[in-house]
């Protein structure tokens, strides 16, 4: 099969579209023709990427953990999902990834694929759409009538905060360069902040969440914003324990966990029309290089995806 592999750390450079031995399900696992996948920028950072669960090196690592495709093969002892199923899923950051014509999925990151997409499409949901989910449900308990502050709005994660968040019956506050303004409104939210001309922090108090997708300075000054009680929560880095303290505000740092019981409910939402997912570019596999190079550029707006099947 076709695969990207990683051939040392040092970014995009280091990505090689080449020859790769197919692997084959073991107990419990499952096989899966990848038909796309969504690509994840500041991976090739992470040491995830490199390291087994037990911290060996891997040898010429896969990265990707974005995907939508068919189930090709089911292991021993796989009675969930059965073969020629149409998904799409997350799989877990510790084993060789999905940008690559075949990959090994686990039942519970696969779930059925939502009706209305298409795989480039569907590719573009599972890593953003968690995130976004589990940051405004799992830690910060968003509900109804709530002010949220996104920070990010115009990426892959905040696309998808600004459609949840607003699908929740939150007041969606969102930092955006001017360009993406009439399109976030589009996406639900009530209030857009060009970061290049206004300081947030002068415009907006005692928001109820602040969702950061940015970090540095952007969440350094996100404190002031959030009421006593509230929560900032970042995916970008660890918000300050001591300053959070002082401000009575909880802070939550986490990384997303692949979850296919709520990529379910995501791709029931997709299919109802109530969010969609958002694609700045898709190109073909062999391109993966590009693709990592235009994603750690920035101000990409959604996700950039893989075809692996055309």
């Amino acid at each position: 099969m076709k695969a990207i592999h990683l051939h040392g750390r040092g970014g995009p450079g280091q990505l090689v579209y080449e020859d790769a031995p197919q692997p084959h399900p073991g107990p419990g696992e499952v096989l899966v023709r990848v038909y796309a996948a969504g690509i994840i920028a500041p991976e090739l950072t992470w040491s995830e990427t490199y390291e087994t669960r037990t911290g060996n090196i891997r040898s010429l690592p896969i990265p990707g953990h974005d995907l939508a495709g068919i189930v090709e093969e089911v292991g021993p002892g796989v009675t969930t999902i059965a073969r020629g199923a149409e998904v799409y899923a997350l799989t877990a950051f510790d084993r060789d990834g999905t940008e690559a014509e075949y990959t090994i999925a686990l039942p519970d990151e696969l779930a059925p694929k939502p009706r209305s997409l298409d795989y480039v499409q569907a590719a573009a949901v599972p890593l953003t759409a968690l995130t976004a989910w589990q940051a405004l449900f799992e830690h910060a308990g968003l509900s109804a009538g709530q002010t949220v502050l996104i920070h990010g709005a115009a990426g892959g994660v905040g696309v998808f905060a600004v459609q949840l968040a607003h699908w929740a019956g939150a007041r969606v506050i969102a930092t955006a360069s001017a360009r993406n303004r009439d399109f976030l409104r589009g996406l639900g939210a009530n209030e857009i902040i060009d970061y290049t001309t206004t300081h947030f922090e002068e415009v907006v108090h005692d928001v109820d969440i602040v969702l950061d997708m940015v970090g540095g300075s952007t969440q350094d000054r996100s404190w002031q914003v959030v009421k006593q009680g509230g929560v900032l929560v970042s995916v970008a880095s660890p918000p300050s324990a001591e300053r959070a303290k002082a401000h009575g505000v909880r802070p939550v740092w986490f990384v997303v966990e692949p979850n296919r019981e709520q990529l379910i409910q995501i791709g029931a939402l997709i299919d109802a029309g109530r969010i969609r997912p958002v694609i700045e570019t898709a190109l073909s596999l062999s391109q993966a290089r590009q693709a990592y190079e235009q994603g750690a550029s920035g101000h990409t707006r959604g996700k950039i995806v893989l075809r692996v099947v055309d």
